[in-house]
């Protein structure tokens, strides 16, 4: 079945059978994501984004205090569905798609709130997806209830699985600890909602898409669990937030979408994205992957000479530099990391963050000499 396409600068679809190519940033399929998952290959995605319907139960219209203005939600068909158990069998369809399409060690995120998740997070397990983290999205603006009867909605869930439980799935945990100050991440993440320039208006001032996602929240979810040129696949691709990010951040991005309106939407905005020239910047080595530097190897070069005297950050615990790499205190000899755990008393320590030389009257870490050793060599 032939699938028609918006067609971008770097978007190109022929039929629902191609994949994303090495040169293309991505590509938009018009159909039904069924339809469309059920002609594409196993295994060729990295990592699924999936922001499905929510099956909201409302009654009624929602209006402000007012009693006169509409609340401006969720009631397009694409979100109804007639009872739960229709809503479970599309769930456990689309889900298995989903986990056939994904390599072996490929991710799924998938977002909702209380009205599905739940019902989603059995089915994953049910498929033999393995649960990694629910991340909750505490939005900083939400939403007031407007009736008074409960308390406000101000999260929604993430659920991030990996296709199996043996999967050797991909975290950059460095990245993300860089993002957060050098802290490790939190699965309590706080951004607002989508609103300001980055809400994409209709030409009468309304809301374009009702459950545009803000970039921040795919930025960290994308760069979280993939490496430059994965491939990004999501079925409900509506205004195309996750194009857009996966562009920019050098991912390949394959979206799903069943409203034309939409992909000519998230066409024009994903057009205008320009994704960084030096791929480099876009990309946060794992320290585990970066080349060794023994210690030995800064007093070889002079980095560290012999009878340098190191301490740690407090000044409690000093020991000297010998010649062959290990450090001496009065009592005991070792290597950096030996050395460090036995002043501390302690069963290990990173000698590398531990010990520091003093220069001009500052402690300076001496893995600050390893990464410049390291930077020099490679």
């Amino acid at each position: 079945m032939l699938i028609v396409a918006a067609m971008g600068r770097d978007t190109k679809v022929e039929n629902k059978n191609t994949s994303v190519g090495q040169q293309s940033s991505g590509k938009i399929i018009l159909g039904e994501c069924l339809d469309v998952m059920a002609g594409l290959p196993d295994g060729s995605v990295d990592m699924v984004f999936a922001d499905p319907p929510y099956n909201l139960q409302l009654s009624g219209e929602l209006l402000r205090p007012n009693n006169q203005s509409r609340v401006d939600g969720v009631d397009d068909d694409w979100d109804q569905f007639d009872t739960f158990r229709a809503y479970d069998d599309f769930t456990t369809a689309w889900l298995g798609e989903a986990r056939r399409l994904l390599k072996p060690d490929g991710t799924l995120w998938v977002i909702g709130s209380y009205h599905n998740i739940y019902r989603v997070g059995a089915t994953l397990q049910d498929l033999g997806f393995w649960i990694l983290n629910d991340v909750i999205w505490c939005k900083t603006n939400p939403m007031p209830n407007f009736r008074g009867r409960r308390f406000t909605n101000a999260h929604e869930t993430l659920i991030w699985c990996a296709r199996d439980k043996d999967s050797k799935y991909r975290f950059n945990y460095e990245a993300m600890k860089n993002l957060n100050d050098d802290l490790q991440m939190r699965s309590d993440w706080t951004m607002p909602l989508c609103t300001g320039p980055e809400r994409l208006k209709k030409s009468d001032g309304k809301k374009a898409h009702p459950t545009q996602k803000p970039e921040g929240l795919l930025h960290r979810a994308i760069l979280a669990g993939t490496d430059i040129g994965d491939v990004v696949l999501d079925p409900f691709f509506g205004s195309g937030t996750t194009g857009a990010v996966a562009k920019r951040l050098g991912r390949r991005y394959l979206g799903i979408e069943q409203d034309a309106d939409y992909i000519k939407l998230a066409q024009e905005r994903i057009d205008k994205v320009r994704p960084a020239d030096d791929k480099e910047l876009l990309s946060t080595p794992s320290k585990r992957s970066e080349p060794r530097i023994p210690f030995g190897w800064l007093v070889e070069r002079g980095i560290l000479r012999p009878g340098t005297t190191l301490t740690d950050h407090r000044r409690r615990h000093a020991a000297k530099v010998r010649a062959d790499g290990t450090l001496v205190t009065s009592d005991f000899k070792g290597s950096i990391h030996q050395v460090g755990a036995f002043v501390q008393k302690a069963p290990a320590c990173n000698g590398w963050q531990f010990w520091h030389k003093e220069e001009k009257g500052k402690l300076v870490v001496i893995d600050v000499y390893r990464q410049k050793l390291r930077a020099e060599l490679h």
